[in-house]
């Protein structure tokens, strides 16, 4: 491998992401000896257009609950949407038998958002622009898991 080369790229195309997806899901996969990753993605449609309008993304996996990325646009981000999207959101984690999830947001987004619903930080780091951080967030869902088991 002496002769193996490294390429720098902001351009990551489905070739690059296949090779390391692939190869770190075979890892964990064999250590785990299962395999339980699946997306999981809670949108807010227009009902005339069926157009996406903003929503939650991320994922599952061994026991974890991941939310990469939420957005709504400014004029649906008051009367509850975002909450109501957030709450289908850990409700699916939920179900499929995640015990805590785990998100990141920067100090000018959401954090208070995510506080209101249960969420905590356990990390920050500081970022740009200056005076700006990203949040680790982290809320277990086996407690509502048993306050849902016992309605």
């Amino acid at each position: 491998m002496r002769d193996t080369e490294i390429l720098v790229t902001d351009r990551i195309d489905e070739s690059m992401s296949r090779v390391i997806r692939n190869g770190l899901d075979a890892f964990n996969d064999e250590v785990a000896g299962y395999a339980d990753r699946l997306p999981l993605a809670v949108v807010a449609r227009d009902p005339a257009t069926g157009d996406v309008l903003g929503g939650a993304l991320g994922r599952s996996s061994l026991g974890l609950l991941f939310l990469d990325l939420f957005y709504l646009p400014p004029p649906l981000r008051s009367g509850g949407l975002g909450s109501r999207i957030l709450k289908r959101f850990e409700e699916e984690g939920q179900r499929r038998g995640c015990r805590s999830a785990v998100l990141y947001t920067i100090s000018f987004q959401a954090p208070k958002f995510y506080e209101r619903h249960g969420w905590r930080a356990f990390g920050e780091i500081p970022c740009d622009p200056a005076g700006t951080s990203r949040i680790f967030m982290t809320k277990d869902l086996s407690a509502s898991m048993a306050r849902t088991d016992h309605r």
